[in-house]
């Protein structure tokens, strides 16, 4: 058997494990309200669904990231396959909103130990000339998961029932397992200590603060939630100041940082997924309850988004290998937020869906300056025996921005409701079950999800500046990819 193998093979194999884990966070977008309406629920539990996995997703990637380089990337993403595939049934055979928030927060984790290891291969096997054009397939992927996932979703909720966008993993995650154990190969290890209290620290300070974000318009933000989300900032701030006087091996290395377009880097996929996750929940209860439209249609309407990313993403990314680093992130970046400026404007009731289908083209051309430029970016420079943690943390602040943009979202969302005299839940499970609204009804509801799609829209302005600080590429640290080891022993170390 050739020692070698084509870096291209691996990869394929393993964005389709990467491509069932964005598909499934697609597929829940659009099918919010049928939840809501099936498992007799409001808007703030059922968007748990969605913050339960993000949380399960954001946490433990500081220590998945480690994970796959002390024991292999292949073992661990494997591992995170089985775990994710089988916490998905678990989802599907949920009774309850309790039952379904705790599953999504198991599969969170298997999500967890999979996505890190993506990364990892392609830090390690590509030089970093042409990491770009592997990071355009990896976000050619998640255009074509974001297109698919919400049609599917949509088909499924229609034809069957919302259990089935759960149920359509297994079949899926037994392909990706097959695969990922023939195609992608065993990599060296290197050994690591594992920082435990920063694991603690970090997931703790997490909790707190999303639970209180998430929670706070549901208490009125009474004291305890001030309270919450002031420990979770100090918590945090403990984390961070711990990591920066660890004297062992540190859960976050902050020296990663010092490379400026690491950082800035972090800062934007932050923003980005911060963004991209806020941006949905108006828009699907905009779309199913004013609109009328059925989980279906209500896709069909992002499909132009989806496509145009999944077809230019793979010729962005080769582009943007040749071209100064700040370019095509800025320029996607203010695309997007212009775009979501727009999809606000037009939240309507007699609003053209034409316009709607040219703003999310629009955004596609957004999306697909963006995932993969800003990857390639973050990793160019990355040490090879810093390949696991560097794309722990990446991974982590783009997680951490999805969490809060989930957990601020359902606040901003249920407070403009309020505020325009709906109260958030009954309002949410009359459009969930598909009951005619009002006119007079519609347009305060119409008023509240426009106002709250300016929260993604701001978000993403900090994207911009942080892409427009990008400074040219220094010499790599890796001039060319790590040799494949195909029998390392994983626990030589």
């Amino acid at each position: 058997m050739s020692t070698q193998r084509n870096p291209w093979l691996a990869l394929s194999a393993l964005v389709v494990g990467f491509f069932m884990i964005l598909l499934d966070m697609t597929i829940v977008a659009v099918a919010n309200p049928a939840i809501m309406a099936s498992l007799h629920t409001d808007i703030n539990k059922v968007i748990w669904v969605t913050s339960a996995y993000l949380l399960g997703y954001a946490v433990p990637l500081l220590v998945t990231g480690r994970l796959g380089d002390r024991f292999g990337p292949k073992n661990i993403y494997l591992i995170g396959l089985v775990v994710f595939t089988l916490s998905s049934l678990g989802c599907g055979l949920s009774g309850s909103i309790e039952m379904l928030i705790a599953a999504r927060a198991v599969q969170g984790l298997g999500a967890a130990l999979m996505t890190p290891q993506t990364m990892a291969v392609i830090t390690r096997t590509f030089p970093p000339d042409r990491r770009g054009a592997a990071m355009g397939l990896w976000g050619g992927v998640a255009g074509l998961a974001s297109l698919v996932g919400p049609i599917v979703g949509g088909v499924l909720v229609d034809g069957f029932s919302w259990k089935w966008i759960f149920y359509i993993n297994v079949p899926i995650g037994v392909i990706a397992f097959v695969l990922a154990l023939w195609l992608v190969p065993s990599l060296e290890t290197h050994s690591h200590r594992f920082d435990i209290p920063g694991v603690i620290l970090s997931a703790a300070g997490m909790f707190l603060l999303v639970f209180g974000i998430q929670e706070g318009n549901t208490r009125d933000w009474d004291a305890m939630i001030w309270l919450m989300i002031g420990a979770g900032v100090v918590v945090l701030a403990a984390f961070v100041f711990y990591q920066s006087r660890a004297t062992g091996e540190p859960l976050v290395p902050l020296s990663l940082f010092r490379d400026r377009n690491f950082a800035l880097s972090s800062v934007a996929i932050a923003a980005m997924s911060a963004a991209v996750t806020s941006m949905m929940v108006p828009s699907y209860f905009f779309l199913q309850g004013v609109r009328e439209m059925s989980p279906t249609r209500s896709a069909l309407v992002f499909a132009p988004m989806a496509i145009v990313t999944g077809i230019i993403a793979p010729f962005i990314g080769r582009m943007s290998d040749r071209l100064h680093p700040r370019i095509v992130p800025t320029i996607g970046f203010v695309l997007f937020a212009l775009s979501t400026f727009w999809f606000a404007a037009l939240m309507k009731p007699d609003a053209s869906i034409t316009w709607f289908l040219v703003a999310a083209a629009i955004s596609g051309v957004a999306n697909a300056c963006i995932w993969a430029p800003l990857a390639s970016t973050a990793t160019h420079n990355l040490p090879v025996q810093q390949a696991g943690a560097g794309a722990g943390v990446y991974n982590t602040t783009r997680q951490v921005g999805a969490v809060l943009g989930s957990a601020a979202v359902s606040a901003l969302v249920s407070a403009r409701l309020t505020a325009h005299g709906l109260g958030g839940g009954k309002i949410s499970e009359g459009a969930a079950a598909h009951v005619t609204m009002p006119e007079f009804i519609k347009d305060s509801f119409s008023s509240a999800l426009s106002q709250s799609m300016l929260l993604p829209a701001g978000i993403l302005l900090i994207g911009v500046i942080a892409s427009a600080l990008f400074v040219r590429h220094g010499r790599s640290a890796v001039d060319r990819p790590e040799p494949v080891r195909e029998k390392a022993d994983t626990l030589s170390h």
